[in-house]
């Protein structure tokens, strides 16, 4: 049974447009105070608001959490390439509308955190590593969706090349100040960029040079 707040989340979240099933569905089956550790925030969990949480990172707005994964037309047979695991939330929501997820994310405490969380969770579909995002998953293949939850000016060419025939990518573009979020479509050899709504996301910023990109930590899901 949905507690009131999140009830009044998601009526709120379809009166501002949201209106795939699936995508709500996945929003009422996924408990947002999980990933959230403050105790003093938990209670502040379906508040439609981003939230501070470690690494001095945010939990993305519910709002804009539904409406980036409504812009990516997941199927239930869609491998997704997430850039920015963060809390975990937003990939917990892309496992329960893709067959596979697999999510990067620079900061180890966070990946760490966020695989307690998947596994506590029984999210078995995700596969989450430590990286450098704006080089792509480091095995060399295609994604059909391509989720990114930081901010940059441009899109890495890595993404770019990672972005599978008649892919989706939702990435916010812009300077820190001016984002939008931007819908790019693979067509062919063409790509289609079409700009939707303004936010403000943390950066998407390359780790230093030196040592390995990647390294998978103990727990990770595989």
């Amino acid at each position: 049974m949905l507690n009131e707040t999140l009830r009044e989340l998601l009526i709120s979240l379809q009166r501002n447009g949201i209106c795939d099933p699936r995508v709500l569905e996945a929003m009422a089956r996924t408990p947002r105070e999980e990933f959230i550790s403050d105790s003093d925030l938990k209670e502040h969990a379906y508040a439609d608001e981003a939230l501070p949480i470690e690494c001095e990172q945010t939990i993305s707005q519910p709002f804009v959490v539904a409406y980036m994964t409504e812009r990516l037309h997941l199927t239930p047979d869609c491998e997704v390439l997430e850039i920015g695991t963060g809390s975990g939330y937003q990939t917990a929501i892309l496992s329960r509308l893709a067959r596979h997820v697999y999510t990067i994310e620079m900061h180890a405490e966070l990946h760490r955190l966020a695989t307690g969380r998947f596994e506590k969770l029984g999210l078995a579909n995700i596969t989450a590593i430590v990286g450098d995002g704006t080089r792509g998953w480091p095995e060399q293949r295609l994604f059909e969706r391509i989720l990114v939850t930081a901010g940059a000016e441009e899109t890495p060419k890595a993404l770019l090349d990672q972005l599978a025939p008649r892919g989706f990518m939702v990435i916010p573009l812009g300077s820190r100040y001016d984002q939008r979020i931007t819908l790019i479509t693979r067509d062919g050899g063409n790509l289609e960029y079409q700009t939707l709504l303004p936010v403000r996301f943390v950066p998407l910023v390359p780790l230093a040079p030196e040592g390995s990109a990647y390294c998978c930590l103990p727990g990770s899901p595989k």
